[in-house]
C-alpha cells in the first residue's frame, strides 16, 4: 500500500491488540506524524499493557520506514473506570452474557471516555486524526463500538472542543479475518507475523498457550474471534 503521507497527523488509540496494532500500521502508511495513546484502568487482562510495548519496540526496528514517522505514546490512568464498572474485564468474574443482552465484558463508558481523553492529547499536540479499532462486523455488542455512537462523538468532541477533528475506524466494516489480511497488506509477511506473535486480545490475560493465531487462552470471547478470524482468513486465501 503506497503511503499517502497525509497532513494534520494522527493520533491512534493502541491497546497492544490485533485490532489496535493494525490500525496503527494503517495510520503510519497515511499520515505524515503518528503518535500513540493507551489506557490503564485496572483491566483484568494488564499484560496488554506490557504487550503493547513489544509491539511498538518491535515496529520501530523491524519497520523503519514507520520508525521514523512513530512519535511519542502516552498511557494514561484512569482507573476510575474500573472503580466504577463491574464487568468482568474489571473483576475476577466468569464471563457471560447479562440479562440486558450485553456480554459482561462490556465496560459502560470505556470507549467514550477513552476518545474524550485522546482528544484532550490530540488538541495539545496539534494532531487532527483520532484512529480507533472499533468494529460493527464482529460485532460484540459493545454499543459504544457502533458506527452511529462514533459518529455522535466526533460531532461532540469537535463542538466541545472547537477543532476539527476526524474519528477515524478503519475496521468498522471488516471482519477479523479481513483485518487479518490488512495487516498483511500494510506490512507484508513480517508484519502479520508480529501481529499473530506479539499483540494481545485474551481477556484473561493469558499468554502462557500458543495457536497459529497467537496468544491467549483459547475460550474467552476474544480468543474464539480471533481464531474463528484466522480460520477464515486460511481457508479463504485472503
Amino acid at each position: 500500500m503506497a503511503r499517502k503521507t497525509i497532513p494534520g497527523g494522527a493520533l491512534v488509540l493502541f491497546s497492544g491488540g490485533q485490532d489496535s496494532t493494525t490500525c496503527l500500521a494503517w495510520a503510519l502508511e497515511r499520515y505524515d506524524r503518528v503518535e500513540t495513546i493507551g489506557f490503564d484502568y485496572g483491566q483484568r487482562h494488564r499484560i496488554e499493557l506490557d504487550c503493547r510495548l513489544t509491539v511498538l519496540a518491535s515496529m520501530r526496528e523491524k519497520f523503519p520506514e514507520w520508525s521514523a514517522l512513530l512519535g511519542e505514546d502516552v498511557v494514561v490512568g484512569v482507573e476510575a473506570i474500573g472503580a466504577l464498572s463491574n464487568t468482568a474485564l474489571t473483576r475476577d468474574v466468569e464471563m457471560r452474557m447479562g440479562a440486558d443482552g450485553l456480554p459482561n465484558t462490556f465496560v459502560p463508558g470505556r470507549n467514550l471516555i477513552f476518545l474524550a481523553f485522546a482528544a484532550a492529547l490530540a488538541y495539545r499536540r496539534g494532531l487532527k486524526h483520532i484512529v480507533t479499532g472499533v468494529c460493527e462486523t464482529d460485532y460484540s455488542g459493545y454499543p459504544d463500538c457502533r458506527d452511529d455512537t462514533i459518529k455522535a462523538m466526533q460531532v461532540a468532541l469537535n463542538l466541545g472542543l472547537e477543532r476539527r477533528f476526524v474519528l477515524e475506524t478503519p475496521l468498522m466494516w471488516i471482519d477479523k479475518a479481513q483485518t487479518f489480511a490488512l495487516a498483511r497488506e500494510l506490512g507484508g509477511t513480517a508484519f502479520l507475523d508480529l501481529v499473530r506473535e506479539e499483540t494481545h486480545s485474551c481477556y484473561a490475560g493469558d499468554r502462557t498457550k500458543d495457536h497459529d493465531w497467537g496468544k491467549g487462552c483459547g475460550v474467552c470471547p476474544a480468543c474464539q474471534l480471533r481464531a474463528d478470524g484466522w480460520s477464515k482468513f486460511v481457508a479463504e486465501g485472503l
